[in-house]
């Protein structure tokens, strides 16, 4: 008998009015995809993404939609951590967001963790489109099992592709395919030397080379950074499991914001 399938899809657009105000203009939503919009004191928006299903198995679909108008100013974050849970045999579950942002805007794409649990099977697609004068801050965290149960990933399909464009010309590619024994691949010293989680943090900004100091000075031994060119800072951060991933994230992450993280990130 098939099993029901969690689908979810979301649209969203904002705009800057006169005043600075970041404005909305386009939401839809539909299945197990929402977006909630807590109250703040500031002109820039916050919006949470909440996967109402709890978690992301074969067969699932969620899809989102981000565009970012001149003007306005834009955070975006999650509910919470999400989960790739065990799939059944041949199915895979699919996470695809496409996010885009103008000049003289900005965006800040902060999802908390994704954990994988083992047998998972995911494909994830991140592509973001930044115009000329545009401004990006984005972390993507994934923790490979929850060390506090322990669970040792043998079984895993992981397959993540991360696309930034600006001015329609490629400035960051990356790739990950995960598959089989996550546990012994991590395990290798050239990849992961036994690192339990990672995370990756990309800055494009006019002062993002201005930054390097004082983020390698907040980082510890298992992460670097790297300026690409003089409007783009590159942060690749491993940790033996996720509360040492998010106690190295949280001040780099503050810093980079100028202390307006999502208070979801600071409880």
């Amino acid at each position: 008998m098939a099993q029901p399938r969690a689908l979810g899809s979301g649209k969203l657009c904002v705009y800057g009015d006169d005043s600075g105000t970041t404005r909305l203009r386009d939401l839809r939503q539909s299945g197990s995809l929402k977006l909630v919009f807590p109250q703040t004191y500031s002109p820039h928006a916050e919006a949470i993404v909440v996967n109402t299903a709890g978690g992301v198995t074969g067969g699932d679909c969620f899809s989102l939609q981000v565009e970012v108008q001149s003007g306005a100013a834009l955070t975006m974050t999650t509910q919470a951590a999400e989960r790739a849970y065990r799939a059944q045999s041949g199915e895979i579950g699919r996470v695809t967001a496409t996010l885009s942002v103008e000049d003289g805007a900005s965006l800040m794409w902060l999802p908390q963790e994704l954990i994988l649990f083992d047998r998972c099977a995911l494909d994830r697609r991140l592509q973001i489109e930044l115009s000329a004068q545009a401004q990006l801050l984005m972390v993507e965290p994934v923790v490979f099992g929850r060390a506090a149960m322990p669970e040792v990933l043998r079984d895993v399909m992981f397959r993540d592709r991360i696309r930034i464009t600006r001015a329609g010309r490629p400035v960051y590619i990356d790739g990950m395919d995960l598959n089989g024994d996550a546990a012994a691949h991590l395990a290798r010293p050239a990849i992961a030397n036994g690192a339990g989680a990672m995370a990756s943090v990309i800055m494009v900004a006019p002062d993002a080379q201005m930054q390097l100091k004082a983020v390698r000075a907040l980082l510890p031994l298992t992460a670097g950074a790297s300026v690409l060119t003089p409007d783009l800072l590159v942060i690749r951060l491993l940790a033996s499991d996720s509360f040492e991933l998010r106690r190295s994230l949280i001040p780099v992450l503050q810093h980079l914001s100028k202390n307006s993280l999502p208070i979801s990130w600071r409880l």
